[in-house]
């Protein structure tokens, strides 16, 4: 299936596999890739030593284009941007706006720039900077979200720029992708229906956890801001914490993060300052957004769903199998041609 989006990036179809931290390494990325899709590496969460490392690992396993995802308010995003360009990465994904800097710097070498948007008025205000694409994530969406539904979002940003527009947030099988078609968008990008695949790297007691799930809940108890994440007895508890056991909690999770990171308290409530600029946040949400990485690692890496949070998008009350990533595709692509068919006039030539 041709669109301006696989034009754009050189894959066959136009299905994007997000960055989600701790879960989108080289194994998903690549197999993602090798069906078809685009895979994108989740290197926010990664030194660039282990960046550096899955894009090889990636080049190993595939010769089909994929990205890789950082974030662009980074001390070091410049390092990483030099690491991608001399690697030869096809696509450099931002979960928030990349600096006009960065977007000339990677777009001069050749490499595709698409960030993550929530909002028509970001969207085009990358657009104004030069990006190539960017992803349109509705509320529906897992991990940092907005309000707005991905059906309202998705025409509105489609309207006001004139780059390819991927959407996200509630997809999971082909009719959602001739939808997003028909409201404008050149492909589909999914987070939550990937982290439940086979080849996804997550633990099959967690996997098992999202497919019996009681639904999702958006909380800014996480780190400040809404974040829509499975609903579980940890989760619940921090909706129900007051300030005081929120900060003695944070503390608590900040001790933890710094013992396994190596991080120093001053570093680490730097980095939650930085975060906290521009939001209202209590000291609590500043160390929990300092160590937000670390509660994700306990509950997709470790495995301790009573220690941490598990982002996840609505869709995850539809999902109730493990494909594997080729398997997924090839599914979402035929489920895909059969809805066209069934539209009057039938399927589009290409």
């Amino acid at each position: 299936m041709r669109t301006a989006f696989t034009d754009l990036v050189g894959c066959r179809y136009p299905i994007v596999q997000t960055g989600m931290g701790y879960v989108a390494g080289a194994r998903l990325a690549a197999a993602t890739s090798r069906a078809g899709g685009l895979g994108i590496i989740a290197a926010a969460t990664m030194s660039i030593e282990q960046m550096t490392g899955a894009i090889r690992s990636v080049k190993e396993r595939t010769d089909a284009p994929f990205g890789v995802n950082i974030r662009s308010d980074a001390d070091d995003a410049g390092e990483r941007v030099a690491v991608m360009i001399r690697e030869g990465v096809r696509v450099a994904s931002f979960a928030l706006a990349p600096r006009p800097e960065l977007i000339a710097r990677l777009r001069d070498a050749g490499v595709v720039t698409m960030p993550s948007v929530g909002a028509r008025r970001h969207a085009e205000k990358v657009a104004a900077w030069g990006v190539d694409a960017v992803i349109v994530q509705g509320g529906e969406g897992g991990g940092h979200t907005g309000p707005v539904p991905t059906t309202v979002l998705l025409p509105q940003v489609a309207d006001a720029v004139d780059i390819p527009v991927v959407a996200a947030g509630g997809f999971f099988d082909g009719r959602g992708l001739v939808a997003a078609l028909a409201y404008g968008a050149a492909g589909i990008a999914m987070g939550t229906r990937f982290l439940l695949t086979s080849d996804s790297p997550v633990a099959d007691e967690v996997k098992k956890l999202y497919l019996t799930a009681s639904g999702t809940l958006v909380t800014t108890r996480v780190d400040g801001v809404p974040h829509r994440v499975l609903r579980t007895p940890f989760v619940e508890s921090l909706e129900r914490s007051g300030r005081l056991t929120g900060l003695i909690r944070a503390v608590a999770n900040g001790a933890r993060f710094r013992k396994i990171s190596g991080m120093s308290w001053r570093r680490m409530i730097a980095e939650g300052l930085r975060m906290r600029h521009g939001r209202d946040l209590t000291w609590a949400q500043v160390l929990q957004a300092a160590n937000t990485p670390m509660l994700l690692k306990a509950a997709m890496v470790d495995g301790r769903a009573d220690l941490g949070v598990m982002a996840s998008g609505q869709v995850v009350d539809v999902i109730d199998d493990l494909p594997t990533c080729e398997q997924l595709i090839t599914r979402i692509m035929a489920e895909a041609w059969a809805a066209l068919d069934r539209l009057p006039g039938g399927r589009p030539p290409g």
